[in-house]
């Protein structure tokens, strides 16, 4: 295989991105280089630029490239509802479903002792001074349906009902359009205990 100079050193940096094996990472970079390199070009400048001005939100730890990333900063938002999520790509997912109008907490991680992941290395600390300051009224649990999620979960929950915030949790369960024959045990199981009045 023929991996040297510059575009053996593309190819293998693309292939650093979640999902993009060697022949992907081959595509793109024939695809930019032949192609469009103007596209490449602007590909590189917003890459240089992102990584050198983008940082954590300061008030929920989102992406962003000003001190408040636009939705903490919307005063439109009810501030005192606190969604929180694991990344930042969980914000971008809740904010395409529309429904949600408060504001977010990233975690960036969730609780994992055997990896050395506890409650100070996801910003829990920070969370507990906003609960603390009793400016919020709900915090909804969107951690991913894992073990290590439903830790989290559990853990925020309890440090929720230590300051008397009501903490709700995401429902899980079967998705729209989604046949139960098809539905794994575990995801039927969450269905089943998350049942509501109709």
């Amino acid at each position: 295989m023929i991996r040297q100079g510059l575009l053996g050193q593309l190819i293998t940096d693309l292939c650093a991105l979640p999902g993009v094996g060697p022949k992907s990472a081959q595509r793109m970079a024939f695809y930019l280089l032949q192609r469009d390199r103007d596209g490449a070009m602007r590909l590189a400048e917003t890459l240089l630029s992102a990584s050198k001005k983008i940082a954590y939100c300061e008030q929920c730890r989102t992406l962003t490239e000003d001190k408040l990333c636009r939705l903490c900063a919307d005063k439109s938002r009810d501030s005192s509802m606190v969604c929180v999520v694991e990344s930042p790509a969980d914000v971008w997912a809740v904010e395409q479903a529309a429904t949600f109008k408060g504001v977010y907490f990233v975690l960036h991680g969730h609780l994992s002792p055997l990896d050395g992941i506890g409650p100070e290395e996801i910003g829990l600390n920070l969370l507990e001074n906003r609960l603390a300051a009793g400016d919020v009224g709900e915090i909804i649990l969107a951690t991913n349906s894992t073990v290590e999620g439903e830790a989290t979960a559990h853990l925020i929950a309890e440090m929720a009902k230590k300051y008397q915030v009501k903490a709700t949790r995401i429902a899980h369960g079967v998705p729209m359009g989604g046949e139960l024959e098809y539905i794994d045990s575990g995801t039927l199981s969450h269905a089943f205990n998350g049942r509501r009045q109709v």
